[in-house]
């Protein structure tokens, strides 16, 4: 099955002007059959998402332990006598926030079936070969999900929380403290996550990019200066203040995902150009 979407991929050779030519195996949809895929597609990535949401919500506390330590380790290091506490101001709050952090925990638990849709999805109007990327395609979806995830764990929570804590204590003889809700905590935390996950996806936009031609390697390479300069801009307003080390690690962390993506383009490119020959040859 195919999309009657999918793009002109190869030149008839007895013709001057290049014809559209479909994939394998391909049969026309309409506007409505489209939709009623990506209905499909997407009622089973929630359903992927609702299971693994159950499965958070069973161990909700240790991974409200597990988001929270961080902060608690920022914390102590600034105020050792004083215990770390997060607030609900209402009686039902520690419930729809442990909902909240069950639901971005199912979307993590969920992203390979995620990713997986999501190809099944684009997939129609690819040709055979393209389509046995299928694999690869969930598998380096899903890694570089799960690394920017665990880089704001690691990396960005710990830098952002020490900065965030500098800033309070004795001023002018003010004492300045912090008491944040639990939902406050969450909505920073899950969203810094699900954020680094999806900005860690970067090489393989690239990638995707440069399969449809879009872009080649010659011009991400030219771009790199830029890149270069706006991974500084971006790692100084990610992590801002003083601290020149946070800042130096979030921005050298974008520029590798730049030149990462810079490679796969590469590979891309070259094997993209590998098949069209052999396809002319043929």
């Amino acid at each position: 099955m195919s999309t009657d979407l999918a793009p002109s991929r190869k030149s008839n050779p007895d013709d001057e002007n290049p014809t559209h030519v479909e994939p394998e195996g391909d049969v026309k949809m309409t506007i409505w059959e489209h939709l009623a895929e990506l209905r499909t597609r997407l009622v089973r990535a929630a359903i992927a998402m609702f299971v693994g949401a159950i499965v958070c919500w069973i161990f909700r506390e240790k991974l409200l332990s597990w988001l929270s330590a961080p902060y608690m380790v920022a914390w102590r290091d600034k105020f050792p006598n004083d215990p770390p506490e997060l607030q609900t101001l209402a009686p039902a709050d520690a419930f729809v926030n442990y909902m909240q952090l069950s639901l971005v925990g199912g979307v993590v638990l969920a992203a390979p079936i995620i990713f997986y849709q999501l190809w099944a999805f684009i997939s129609p109007g690819l040709y055979a070969r393209e389509k046995r990327y299928i694999i690869p395609f969930v598998l380096f979806s899903t890694s570089l999900f799960l690394a920017g995830v665990a880089f704001a764990y690691y990396v960005a929570f710990p830098f952002s929380f020490q900065y965030f804590f500098s800033l309070l204590g004795d001023v002018g003889g003010v004492k300045l403290t912090s008491r944040p809700t639990m939902e406050f905590y969450l909505d920073f935390t899950t969203r810094m996550l699900l954020a680094f996950g999806f900005v860690f996806e970067l090489p393989l936009f690239i990638a995707f990019l440069a399969l449809a031609g879009i872009v080649t390697p010659r011009q991400l390479v030219r771009f790199s200066r830029w890149a270069i300069i706006s991974a500084f801009v971006i790692g100084a307003f990610v992590t801002p203040g003083p601290e020149v080390s946070s800042q130096i690690a979030v921005s050298l962390a974008l520029v590798g995902l730049y030149f990462i993506s810079v490679g796969v383009a590469f590979v891309v490119a070259k094997k993209r150009d590998d098949e069209s020959s052999e396809s002319n040859n043929e």
